[in-house]
């Protein structure tokens, strides 16, 4: 009896992960947000079931993220420009105070300021899958390849240019340091 329960209970668990990838799917081709909320835009709130998901852009943090993206590209690294936000009392999203990495981010996984593709007008969905450690249960993020990704254009999100995002993504070439491993793959 215990066992047809936890099997039930895992199918149940499964499908109910399928239809929310599906939701989320279906609001990422519609142009909508399936996430949180990105720092520079502003959820759109009418009530409305039809507006879910709907974002506008925020004057004021747009004006930050352009900034952002300029002192990379002119040489400043994201701890100093954190460092300055900060000096300048400027808040970070959800208030708290900036770090490099909420600058930086990760390239593969998308993350962070600088690796947001929305801010060029482009929502990039599904570029990581989330697997369980068996040993620890936390959560590990995996980069997903483009093919599996679900990309679709909001020109009406657009906050920087492409001229700009390429030579940031040059930038970040230029910088991009190999992390030595030793022979289990850690991280020397």
């Amino acid at each position: 009896h215990i066992g047809l329960l936890g099997t039930m209970a895992q199918l149940t668990l499964s499908d109910l992960r399928d239809k929310t990838k599906r939701g989320q799917l279906g609001r990422i081709r519609q142009g909508r947000f399936a996430g949180g909320k990105a720092y520079g835009y502003d959820i759109v709130e009418s009530g409305s079931d039809d507006d879910r998901g709907k974002r506008s852009i925020n004057t004021d943090e747009a004006i930050i993220i352009r900034r952002i993206y300029k002192d990379f590209v002119q040489g400043k690294s994201p701890r100093a420009i954190a460092k300055d936000l900060n000096l300048e009392n400027i808040p970070g999203p959800e208030g708290r105070p900036w770090r490099d990495t909420t600058i930086r981010g990760q390239v593969p996984r998308g993350t962070g300021i600088l690796n947001n593709a929305t801010y060029i007008g482009r929502l990039e969905w599904n570029r990581c899958s989330f697997i369980k450690d068996p040993s620890t249960g936390k959560r590990l993020a995996r980069p997903n390849p483009p093919d599996k990704w679900e990309v679709v254009d909001v020109p009406d999100l657009r906050i920087i240019s492409n001229e700009l995002w390429e030579r940031v993504k040059t930038r970040q070439r230029e910088v991009h340091i190999e992390i030595g491993r030793d022979e289990k793959g850690n991280a020397l």
